[in-house]
């Protein structure tokens, strides 16, 4: 029997839709400060090349100007996510190794504080920097044959970092098959393009805390990195999220943070003022500053038996991972998961390498590689079963993975696996039905195509949630209750960033529901580190299964305490994961991750023959949730990440040359209006209780954007015949494609 819930299940309206929707929410550009200073940075727009000089004595010598900043006024020059390998500043008097190198274009260089924004704006520019150009090296194959140069120290061949898997006898199985496909697959950049460009605002706060306040995704660690930098100890550090317009992974990293944090810490050492700082990135500023998705080259080859099973894959992965590591290890490992799709193979070898460049760093980007990895295995997948002539469902569902099957790293998938629900679920919506060969717009010797044809295409795809990998995935959460007779008020800290997810409001429906009180009972006081220990990041598809569990354990501890009859009611509770392993470096053997999500799509398109145009007309997606904490919220992530990656796929064209972005504007690259994005979304809610999430509950947000590349890909070859291994599908790259069917006819 069902369990009956009063809160989950509901689609509350979310706690910050009045305040967005009437512009009363602030988000951090937004925020002002009496007597308040701007800080303006200069980036190094050089590719690679050491900082011999700075003369910084005009910018100081304008009126107005505070204070110029170099890397000698850096106590820690270095920072970092996963590897401290950024200087905070590069230039001469650097105390990090190589401090003086700047190694891509968005690099920091210098920092100005003054009065006004126009005044630091004109004071950067007037920042002398005399620069030793050092040799470029922006391909990534080229970076680690091992006659490029060392971009960083310790760092062989600049491989970042190397991961492998062995299973079964990969050498002796490719005689085994009746079916081989090889192929190699380009994926390209992707521009976060967040509605809200890096800003913050930071002052000393009357606890004498330097208090940053900006937009991130993970309060915690924006707040150790910055105590790090600064060289001062975490709690003289205070982070508070404003409202925040999109991350997408891209504000895991630092922007502006540290900076402004910096600029506070010198001003009042020199000047003895706590004049408030300001910082506000232009769309330029933004888009050569942050990380970007991973570009990849993905060498595959597949084997199967003529009745579909999936025998042997052989996989080799490099990912561009720019100048610095930021999250390429942990998106690497990801790929190297999910490389060979949703299915079992028993025979797998899989080399993955992430290679340091001067290009824009690689970082974290919703799918963390599962897009990447996914386009090139459900490609494989679709190309195998047109070989074969099978059902690119049927042959899905033959192998899909389940419960039993064994994952690549030799270990089977925890807390429940809908893989093939949620492919059959797609497939009965979808109206899917497999007559035969595919591609009936385009037989073997047509006389003409058609202006308009229309095909349609099937992928899947699988991710996990959380970090894992051996990290101990953990969430803070504390509860206090007020009320004499009867619970009148529940005062819920998380420090979780809501991102534009919902996350704020799922969390109050979980300790409404776990409290047994109404939702508007519930008072939030979120994203602080004054008040908020580390709920981890709003990323990986991790947040609702691990703060809701902490929040729910909270909300339980409170609760006996108050049946109990114990005054005051302050409750914490601090949620671990089930722990994982990592990788075993000569096998891959792992028990890699404590929880996945799992996705299904078919994709209806027209392409127009005579403009290259693909218009996608209808996408059916499943997702398996566990249980949809709020189910509006939910349709709203799958239709969000669909657009996401329909600009992925079809127009965001992001052009880079000897490490120069050539697409630094909106107006040059170019992402979804309302009248590109798909005519129709039918989404799927399945629910497959996971046994450790929260009510059941898994992490999604991240599960539509998987299969949707390769789905749309199947689709224009079901409709023109041609199989495009790289994207995005530009017009101009779909003209190139009929030219090839055109030149047979």
């Amino acid at each position: 029997m069902t369990q009956q819930h009063q809160t989950i299940g509901q689609s509350i309206k979310r706690v910050d839709a009045v305040g967005k929707v009437t512009g009363a929410t602030l988000y951090p550009g937004d925020r002002n400060h009496d007597n308040e200073l701007w800080v303006k940075v200069l980036f190094a727009r050089r590719v690679h090349a050491r900082v011999k000089s700075i003369d910084t004595s005009a910018a100081k010598a304008l009126p107005g100007v505070m204070d110029v900043l170099t890397a000698a006024d850096v106590p820690v020059n270095q920072y970092g996510l996963q590897v401290p390998d950024q200087p905070v500043l590069c230039g001469p008097g650097s105390n990090k190794k190589g401090g003086d190198v700047v190694r891509f274009i968005g690099d920091n260089v210098a920092i100005v504080i003054a009065e006004t924004e126009e005044i630091a704006a004109h004071a950067r520019d007037l920042i002398r920097v005399e620069y030793e150009d050092l040799p470029i090296v922006d391909n990534p194959l080229e970076s680690m044959s091992g006659k490029a140069p060392q971009l960083h120290p310790n760092v062989p061949n600049n491989v970042a970092e190397y991961m492998r898997i062995r299973k079964g006898d990969i050498d002796n199985a490719w005689s085994q098959c009746n079916a081989i496909i090889e192929g190699v697959y380009q994926t390209p950049y992707q521009e976060h393009a967040y509605l809200q460009p890096e800003a913050g605002t930071a002052y000393i706060d009357d606890e004498g805390r330097i208090t940053v306040h900006c937009a991130g995704q993970w309060t915690w660690e924006d707040q150790q990195q910055i105590a790090h930098a600064l060289d001062v100890p975490g709690e003289k550090i205070r982070v508070v999220y404003d409202a925040i317009g999109g991350a997408f992974g891209g504000r895991e990293d630092m922007s502006v943070q540290i900076v402004l944090a910096l600029a506070v810490l010198r001003t009042y050492e020199r000047h003895g003022n706590r004049r408030p700082m300001k910082i506000i990135w232009s769309r330029e500023e933004s888009i050569i500053g942050h990380c970007k998705r991973h570009p990849m080259t993905i060498y595959v080859k597949w084997g199967a038996k003529s009745d579909g099973t999936l025998v042997a894959a052989e996989t080799k992965i490099v990912a561009d991972g720019g100048a610095y590591m930021y999250t390429s290890n942990k998106v690497l490992g990801n790929a190297v998961i999910t490389c060979n799709g949703p299915y079992e193979f028993p025979h797998i070898k899989t080399d993955a390498y992430a290679v340091y460049t001067n290009n824009v760093p690689g970082g974290a980007f919703r799918g963390f590689g599962g897009p990447q990895a996914h386009f090139a295995a459900e490609m494989q997948m679709n190309k195998l079963a047109e070989k074969l002539g099978l059902d690119p469902v049927e042959i899905r569902l033959k192998n899909a993975l389940d419960a039993d099957k064994l994952l690549p790293v030799g270990t089977t998938i925890p807390g429940g696996v809908s893989m093939a629900q949620v492919i059959r679920e797609t497939a009965w919506k979808g109206n899917w039905s497999y007559g035969g060969r595919r591609g009936e717009n385009h037989p073997d010797q047509p006389e003409e195509l058609p202006r308009y044809v229309k095909g349609r295409g099937f992928a899947a795809g699988y991710k996990n949630i959380g970090f894992s990998f051996g990290y101990q995935e953990n969430s803070w959460a504390a509860i206090e209750l007020r009320g004499a007779a009867e619970i009148e008020e529940a005062v819920l800290r998380i420090a979780g960033a809501d991102v534009g997810q919902g996350h704020h409001t799922a969390m109050a429906q979980i300790a409404a529901e776990t409290l047994g009180i109404s939702f508007d009972r519930v008072t939030l006081q979120v994203s602080d580190t004054a008040v908020a220990d580390s709920s981890g990041s709003a990323s990986a598809s991790r947040l609702t299964f691990m703060a809701g569990n902490a929040v729910k354990e909270a909300a339980e501890f409170a609760l006996r305490k108050w049946q109990n009859e114990e005054r005051p009611v302050l409750a914490e509770a601090t949620y671990l994961a089930p722990k994982t392993t990592k990788l075993d470096p000569q096998t891959g053997y792992s028990v890699p991750n404590f929880a996945y999500g799992y996705v299904a799509q078919m994709v209806e398109v027209t392409v127009d023959t005579d403009t290259g145009f693909i218009t996608v007309d209808r996408v059916v997606c499943a997702d398996d949730v566990g249980k949809a904490i709020n189910p509006e919220n939910v349709i709203g992530q799958i239709e969000g990440c669909i657009v996401q990656a329909h600009g992925y796929t079809v127009l965001e064209d992001f052009r880079t040359e000897r490490g120069q972005v050539l697409t630094p504007h909106l107006s040059t690259y170019l992402i979804p209006g309302v009248y590109d994005i798909p005519k129709r979304v039918d989404s799927i809610i399945v629910e497959d209780p996971h046994p450790d999430g929260p009510y059941g509950a898994r992490g999604m947000a991240e599960m539509p954007y998987l299969p949707y590349t390769p789905a749309v890909t199947a689709a224009v070859f079901d409709a023109i015949g041609v199989w495009f291994d790289e994207f995005p599908l530009t017009p101009e790259r779909v003209l190139r494609g009929l030219g090839k069917v055109r030149s047979r006819m």
